[in-house]
């Protein structure tokens, strides 16, 4: 333990006050300062804040709870005009009167519909379900004749994929077709997929791409005539002989046995050989009227990959078959850990249950991503401590008050991570951020009250306990209403609305809290280690410090006094000095007129990814836009900073939370296409996500210059994203 007894000084300490003349300040300094507490509390505080690092969810953005629900009506035969009249806009209206719905917009095509539920900001997904759903079942009387019931998906931001993990084959015999085509990718693709999701904490996963395993009756018209048989008589035959149902059961001697009647068609010989009929007297099987052949589906979608020029590949691929394995994660878990355990987990599949002619690469880890920008920040939050160490190191000219207000800051910092873990808040970015727009501002309270002890044990002579209280109570109430300035001028932001204001919750949240955590701090560790063995300075220390101070403050006024005398004297440079700084001001506003400083919310990103979004003239065929969609990442697969691309043709990529909430997970039609693009990481490259994005545009302009598509280059955004640039609501 710390002895922290006064040294026997001559001179005259001060009087003892009361515990009213005191305040809270000096009542706090003067408990703890000789205390055994408070060692105590700052290892405590220390370890606390050690648990909150490694226990509080670590993911690149903050988690905002933005509820999405699709309804989907179907009207078999209704074209868009009797959709949209008889289903959807009757169910816009029953459902704008959900409490907590912000916005309700719909889309009509022949035989079916959809409507879109955007819940406020905040709303949590499970009781706004729960508000659609009761709706829906208290008005399904409503529903016209024809219309089916509707059926209700919701999308949230936990739905999103954190990883996705690409299938495509090789060319091991190199006869220029892939060993594996995409059924087959497809049915492994499944086999992978079951494996990962015995992982814990993963949450919504599904594949993306390839062609289902289906079996295909081709039935012969000329063959049913002769046998006098229908199409309706084969297709009923098949599904009641696919069926097996309970009958009853048997009892012998000790024993139940469970009667079963059917069973389910397992091979395309069980369905060669059943009977759908008699011709004069001679059963007819099905193999008689018709070919039964099991394979991949027919062709209504398509995913290729192609490696890029920055990519680590064993053998390059041109538009190869794949797919997709896109895996999110459980509400409320660390990202970072669970995309880990599943990178870990395929890495484990390869050779085992992936053969050696199939490649796997690993297309989005936001976990990686989060962990990246999560240690880069705390990188910089421990540059801004040192530089905080710097200035007060040369503000004193002397080591010891540097050390005492540098082993304060960890504690803040630290406490303020578990304070987020505790109410729920995670380590992203803009918590980060938070912090480190904190440390400026909360060193101020640790600045103060040790600069003070030090000048109220200068003035005594004597570097005792009771000055240092005395002084901790000088300089209490201005700190304490310093401290409650700043908090006021944070919170407004909490209370910003829409998408924005969750986003950036975390700055007021998490900086008030280190601001209430640095000023508890500045009242009990500050006095404390002021005061301590090791860092509690002589009185020869505190002069030769004033000594470094005064000739340090002296300079700095002798150079006001040569600028500012002549500005006070001179009514001359007076005016020329107004007439620069307000030419100055005007100047610097005129950037935002003339655009050469241009007006964000937030700066642009260096993401490691962005796509094409295709949108062909409707009725589109799928080749075609296969086919547009393949010179696209083949142009764009020249680019040096790019590692591999995906085409994505008549379906949709993995959305991501801006694909969430602009319905990209919607997009399933022939005519509609996007490549996503994969980039070498940031510290790999020259230019930045943005400047290669707007390279791509004019490469992707070139080639659907004559095509009639649209296309956009889509980045993600560097905050919350929003359904687009400019939205307009027409009334009428």
């Amino acid at each position: 333990m710390m002895n922290q007894e006064d040294p026997t000084k001559d001179g005259q300490n001060p009087p003892q006050l009361t515990d009213e003349q005191l305040g809270l300040a000096g009542r706090t300094a003067r408990f703890f300062i000789n205390s055994p507490l408070s060692p105590l509390f700052f290892i405590s505080m220390m370890l606390m804040g050690l648990l909150g690092l490694m226990m509080t969810p670590r993911q690149e953005d903050p988690q905002i709870s933005v509820p999405m629900v699709d309804i989907f009506v179907q009207y078999t035969g209704a074209s868009a005009e009797q959709v949209s009249n008889l289903a959807i806009e009757p169910l816009e209206r029953i459902m704008s009167e959900i409490d907590g719905v912000k916005h309700v917009y719909s889309a009509a095509q022949r035989g079916m519909g959809i409507v879109t539920i955007e819940f406020d900001v905040g709303e949590q997904m499970g009781p706004s379900l729960v508000k659609v759903n009761d709706k829906l079942d208290s008005n399904m009387d409503r529903i016209p004749p024809g219309v089916s019931p509707p059926l209700v998906k919701a999308k949230g931001i936990d739905d999103v994929p954190v990883v996705n993990v690409t299938l495509w084959s090789k060319d091991l015999d190199a006869d220029g077709i892939p060993d594996v085509d995409d059924g087959q990718l497809r049915m492994l693709a499944h086999d992978v997929l079951q494996s990962i999701k015995e992982l814990p904490d993963t949450g919504n996963s599904f594949v993306v791409g390839g062609r289902a395993e289906q079996v295909t009756i081709e039935v012969s018209p000329e063959r049913l005539s002769g046998y006098g048989i229908s199409l309706d008589q084969v297709a009923r035959r098949i599904q009641t002989s696919n069926s097996e149902q309970q009958a009853g059961g048997v009892e012998s001697g000790d024993t139940r046995f469970t009667v079963m009647t059917g069973s389910f068609l397992k091979t395309t010989d069980d369905i060669s050989r059943l009977v759908i009929g008699t011709h004069n007297d001679v059963p007819v099987y099905v193999h008689d009227v018709a070919r039964v052949v099991q394979g991949p589906e027919d062709a209504n979608q398509l995913v290729a990959y192609y490696t890029g020029p920055a990519g680590d590949h064993e053998q390059p691929a041109s538009g190869v078959p794949a797919v997709t394995i896109a895996v999110a994660k459980k509400p409320g878990v660390n990202g970072v850990t669970v995309a880990s355990a599943i990178v870990e987990r395929v890495e484990q599949l390869r050779g085992v249950r992936i053969p050696s002619n199939v490649e796997v690469n690993i297309t989005r880890n936001y976990g990686e991503t989060a962990e990246d920008k999560v240690n880069e920040l705390i990188f910089k939050l421990f540059v801004a401590t040192g530089f905080v160490f710097l200035l007060v190191l040369f503000a004193f000219r002397a080591l010891r008050p540097a050390i005492v207000v540098v082993l304060v800051i960890p504690v803040v910092l630290l406490m303020t991570i578990f304070y987020a873990w505790v109410t729920g808040y995670t380590i992203d970015r803009v918590s980060l951020f938070a912090l480190i727009f904190s440390i400026g501002i909360l060193v101020d309270d640790a600045i103060v009250v040790v600069e003070n002890i030090y000048r109220r044990w200068l003035e005594s002579g004597t570097t005792d306990a009771v000055t240092a209280v005395d002084a901790v109570r000088e300089v209490g109430n201005p700190t304490i209403l310093a401290t409650f300035t700043v908090i006021a001028a944070l919170l407004p932001m909490g209370f910003v609305t829409g998408m924005m204001g969750p986003y950036m919750e975390p700055i007021p949240a998490l900086g008030s809290a280190a601001m209430l955590i640095s000023l508890f701090a500045a009242f009990v560790f500050t006095p404390w280690l002021a005061i301590s063995r090791w860092l509690r300075p002589s009185m020869a220390y505190l002069e030769v410090a004033e000594e470094r101070e005064e000739v340090g403050t002296r300079r700095l006024a002798r150079f006001y006094e040569r600028i500012l005398t002549p500005l006070i004297e001179v009514p001359s440079k007076r005016i020329i000095f107004k007439v620069l700084l307000w030419g100055a001001f005007f100047f610097a506003c005129s950037m935002f007129y003339t655009k050469w400083v241009t007006v964000k919310m937030l700066p642009l990103d260096n993401k490691p990814e962005f796509s094409v979004v295709l949108d062909l003239p409707e009725g589109t065929a799928l080749p075609v836009t296969a086919n547009l969609a393949h010179r696209i990442a083949s142009e764009l697969r020249q680019m040096p900073e790019v590692t591999a691309l995906q085409v994505y043709a008549g379906t949709a990529r993995p959305f991501d939370f801006n694909g969430m909430v602009r319905h990209y997970y919607l997009r399933q039609d022939p005519w509609q296409a996007e490549v996503q693009v994969q980039l070498l990481h940031k510290s790999k490259r020259e230019r930045s996500s943005h400047e290669i994005a707007v390279a791509a545009r004019e490469v992707v302009k070139r080639i659907t210059a004559d095509s009639g598509a649209k296309f956009a280059v889509v980045e993600m955004p560097p905050g919350p994203p929003v359904l687009q640039s400019v939205v307009a609501e027409v009334h009428g």
